[in-house]
């Protein structure tokens, strides 16, 4: 299947959701917080709607699962179903740092078929399908950076923060980077050799970044080496490793030694 129709209604969601997110930065957001402490904004509601209406009306058959959306048991008994993060990186997004983007995949009988992220803040778009490859900005796009003597990691800040890089940083080098959505997406366009989070993720924040890494030639499993099988009833996942393929031996063997 080329996807034609699903990327289309999807490059114009996310760029519209992306433009309303920038206009709500510009002129003021509200923030609350959910029960885990999360922040959540006017801007991540604003984007959801967006994204949920265009999907809704254009596929109508299709589920739907968003970190912002209440949860429908619907969605199990549904081959194609969008998985949606309206903001990944809200944390950044509040405190000004342009490292959040909208993430979003179709994900067929669990696996991802179309995917995109999206960062409004230095709009930048990687996008692509199944058997279609990956593009960053309109074109093709490779997990292709050049691995030199030290691998360069992309890592959460909060998990930086907490210690968890410390064991890496005289083998690798740690670049503190925002969502996870797009530290997966600048891996599929050949910025970094590797990202990996081994604490529990949602799906959403990482179902369009396999499917790009995918397509752009790389490697990516949890932590076990499994590969990820989408929209289950627990959307939790068990962690995620994504790396250039002349980084994967190395990023594997480092993990597998300091998590031992």
């Amino acid at each position: 299947m080329a996807w034609n129709a699903e990327l289309d209604v999807l490059e114009r969601a996310i760029r519209q959701a992306g433009q309303a997110i920038q206009t709500l930065v510009a002129e003021g957001f509200a923030t609350a917080h959910k029960a885990n402490q999360d922040p959540v904004t006017t801007a991540d509601l604003e984007a959801n709607q967006i994204l949920q209406t265009a999907f809704e009306t254009h596929f109508p058959d299709y589920g739907w699962l968003s970190e912002e959306t209440r949860d429908n048991p619907s969605r199990l008994q549904k081959a194609r179903v969008w998985i949606v993060d309206p903001v990944d990186g809200t944390k950044e997004l509040v405190t000004g740092i342009p490292e959040y983007a909208v993430s979003v995949a179709l994900v067929e009988h669990g696996r991802p078929v179309v995917g995109a992220i999206y960062n409004p803040a230095t709009d930048e778009l990687v996008i692509g399908a199944q058997g279609l490859g990956t593009f960053y900005n309109g074109r093709p796009a490779f997990a292709n950076y050049p691995l030199g003597e030290k691998p360069v990691l992309l890592a959460s800040r909060s998990e930086i923060k907490r210690g968890e890089f410390a064991p890496f940083e005289a083998v690798a080098e740690v670049k503190p980077m925002g969502s996870i959505a797009y530290k997966l997406g600048l891996i599929a366009a050949g910025r970094a050799d590797a990202t990996f989070s081994l604490g529990p993720k949602n799906e959403w924040d990482i179902a369009a970044g396999i499917l790009l890494v995918q397509e752009a030639g790389g490697y990516v499993a949890d932590q076990t080496g499994r590969p990820f099988v989408l929209n289950q009833a627990n959307t939790l996942v068990n962690g995620i490793v994504a790396t250039t393929p002349d980084a994967q031996p190395q990023v594997l063997a480092m993990i597998q030694q300091m998590t031992a």
